[in-house]
């Protein structure tokens, strides 16, 4: 039989927040986190606006010269992490380190290790470039970095699948503690591009709204949607085995009881137009959890305000849910963060756990308009409500469908 998996700890590095209460409080309040990029002089850009994290330093979460040995996502990483684990009240010195593991993974990378070593190894030669170039940029170098700032030695895997990759890596946590391969583990995703090639690209793939004013500029679910806001930032579950958790008196969240994926195997970048390969995902993650149709309140969609993905993503629900779906509430969190890529899975996995704690299922912040086949209820309004189980989903370039199903602790 496998073990049963809560969550006693989490930590957030988000555009509307710098840590998981403040996030929380913003996310009941509505704000949103949209604004001009000021990273870069955007201005010869298509689009001008991004969910920046403001007023982070990254000495105040770790040793100044480590951090300075690391790029932003992976001080992103760090600090959301460092925030997860004193929220669990994990001490290290009563643990086998090695039965602790982490699983954090990162979209891209660091794009502006690339931008700028490049930059040196075009106009100086190859001999300028930094010689930790390699170790700043890769996107393992979150899961080492919190490793090693918190000497967690158990299984350590980044599994990259772009916008689905901080909840692959919730889910693989998950079955690692599931299938006793650690009684602990660190996870999430985390991500830091707003930067030139970061909006270069995304621009030129036109997925990116170019809509100047920040209350309009990310609709998921509206008729008039324009695309997804870049956001950027971290967040960090601590995960745990049951017994391992009440022996040593920790606080518990919420319980994780399904993970679900699938592959279109269809397009690089759109969904599958009748939604089978991300309904499977939903299917899967309910069934492994033994939950039906009926029973889950409300789903945090991937919801990336991109005409293919809402679309899809609600013709996948109907498919999964069937009758169900016309009962469910869906939001979508991006309506305030923007697309966090490799991590928006994580951070909206800490919303479906703080939902479940207060009861509450956020509104989907400038929803207006309904769109002829997007057709469900899509959270114009908050909800103040008992949530016994929520159903986060993300969709990655490629095909990746993952969805995670989070249950409400009842002992």
């Amino acid at each position: 039989m496998s073990r049963r998996v809560v969550v006693t700890g989490m930590g957030a590095i988000t555009p509307i927040g710098l840590s998981v209460e403040e996030f929380w409080k913003n996310v009941k309040a509505g704000e949103i986190g949209f604004g001009e990029i000021t990273r870069f002089d955007a201005s010869g850009y298509k689009a001008h606006l991004a969910a920046e994290v403001k007023g982070f330093v990254a000495k105040d979460y770790m040793d100044p010269k480590a951090a300075r040995r690391m790029e932003l996502f992976s001080q992103y990483a760090v600090a959301a992490a460092s925030e997860a684990i004193a929220d669990a009240g994990l001490d290290m010195e009563k643990e086998d380190p090695y039965r602790v593991g982490i699983a954090v993974g990162s979209g891209v990378g660091s794009m502006q290790a690339m931008e700028r070593e490049y930059t040196k190894l075009v106009e100086k030669g190859p001999g300028r470039v930094n010689p930790i170039f390699v170790p700043l940029m890769i996107s393992n170098m979150a899961a080492g970095n919190v490793s090693i700032q918190f000497g967690l030695k158990g299984k350590s895997i980044n599994d990259v699948t772009a916008c689905a990759t901080g909840t692959n890596n919730i889910g693989e946590a998950f079955r690692s503690i599931q299938y006793g391969e650690a009684d602990v583990m660190v996870t999430g995703g985390t991500e830091g591009a707003v930067c030139p090639m970061g909006i270069a690209g995304f621009n030129a793939l036109t997925a990116l709204s170019t809509e100047d004013d920040p209350k309009r500029c990310s609709l998921p679910f509206d008729k008039n949607r324009s695309g997804f806001v870049m956001g950027e930032g971290a967040g960090i579950a601590v995960l745990e085995e049951l017994e391992h958790a009440k022996a040593r008196g920790a606080k518990i969240y919420a319980e994780v009881v399904g993970y679900g994926c699938s592959s279109d195997a269809y397009h690089i970048t759109s969904p599958q137009e009748d939604g089978a390969g991300a309904a499977r995902a939903m299917t899967n993650a309910m069934e492994d959890a033994g939950v039906q149709p009926y029973e889950i309140t409300c789903i945090n969609a991937h919801g990336t305000a991109t005409h293919h993905n809402d679309l899809f993503e609600t013709r996948a629900i109907k498919l999964a849910f069937g009758d169900a779906a016309e009962k469910l509430k869906i939001n979508s969190t991006k309506s305030m963060i923007g697309h966090l890529l490799g991590a928006a899975g994580a951070v909206e996995f800490i919303t479906c756990v703080k939902e479940i704690g207060d009861g509450y299922i956020h509104r989907t912040v400038g929803y207006e308009t309904p769109d002829e086949e997007i057709d469900l209820n899509y959270c114009r309004e908050a909800y103040e409500e008992e949530v016994p189980f929520v159903l986060s989903n993300s969709l990655g370039f490629g095909g990746h469908n993952t969805s995670i199903l989070v249950k409400k602790y009842r002992g």
